[in-house]
């Protein structure tokens, strides 16, 4: 199928829009929000495996604001922090000090750039709530196509995902890969079925998984979720050493499928 992809401004915030060409009407849309990494290519084949299935897909790039991302946060630089982060154990990636000593042992002659750049992507974390106003914003934009709109978020964006599925009340469906838990506190407020997709050796993002059904069952919320045994966290992502490509393909063919019933309409 031929797919129509360009770089799409709305307000201050962008993405790339993936769509079916050629196709007549409006088409259900599905926001990916990205892993800590912000838009890559990674994401930005996501957003065209999606369009490929028949959505208009949004892969909202989170550091671009106004006009221009941060230096720091410049593709080429997230590229070379993720070789260095990907070379050190998952253990050692939240672990300002386990990082600071692999920095300096690292070979390459901009240390510092990559640096700042890694404690940038880590700085994310501390705040993603700041990142909800481009995420509804994107929602916004969709909504006025008329057609339904979900999210599909991983990693930290599958987080994000989850924190977006509490603060707007006009999103469809959302979709969480191998992403934390919203705030407790937030989960009545949540009005869209929720689905979940988590690696059974993510202990950390797992702990929280109880939690989160129990609270979405008492509120009454549509939360189904399954869990890859012997799968790492980011799976799904076929660019990294964690990928598992049985866990991938069984969660794309699940993902496909909820995104089919939940906006059918």
């Amino acid at each position: 199928m031929p797919i129509h992809t360009e770089w799409l401004q709305f307000g201050d915030y962008a993405g790339c829009l993936a769509a079916p060409a050629g196709c007549a009407g409006p088409l259900p849309s599905v926001l990916v929000i990205p892993e800590l990494w912000g838009l890559d290519a990674h994401i930005e084949d996501l957003a065209g495996r999606l369009a490929m299935a028949g959505y208009r897909a949004l892969a909202v790039d989170l550091h671009w604001h106004r006009g221009a991302r941060p230096e720091a946060m410049g593709r080429e630089r997230v590229e070379v922090a993720k070789v260095f982060l990907n070379a050190l154990p998952a253990t050692a990636w939240r672990d300002p000090a386990a990082r600071g000593e692999a920095l300096g042992q690292w070979p390459g002659p901009d240390r510092a750039a990559l640096g700042e750049t890694v404690d940038a992507l880590f700085a994310q974390l501390g705040d993603p709530g700041r990142f909800v106003p481009v995420l509804r914003a994107a929602v916004r934009h969709l909504k006025t196509e008329g057609a339904p709109v979900a999210s599909v978020g991983f990693c930290m964006g599958g987080g994000l995902s989850a924190l977006l599925a509490c603060e707007d009340p006009e999103l469809d469906a959302a979709a969480i890969f191998y992403g934390s838990a919203p705030p407790l506190e937030k989960v009545p407020a949540i009005r869209c079925p929720v689905t979940g997709f988590y690696g059974g050796l993510d202990l950390r993002i797992n702990a929280g998984l109880p939690a989160f059904a129990k609270a979405m069952a008492e509120a009454g919320r549509e939360f189904t979720y399954r869990v890859y045994d012997g799968a790492p966290h980011a799976f799904f992502n076929d660019t990294r050493p964690s990928y598992d490509v049985g866990a991938a393909r069984d969660a794309y063919a699940r993902l496909l499928e909820f995104l089919r019933r939940s906006l059918a309409g």
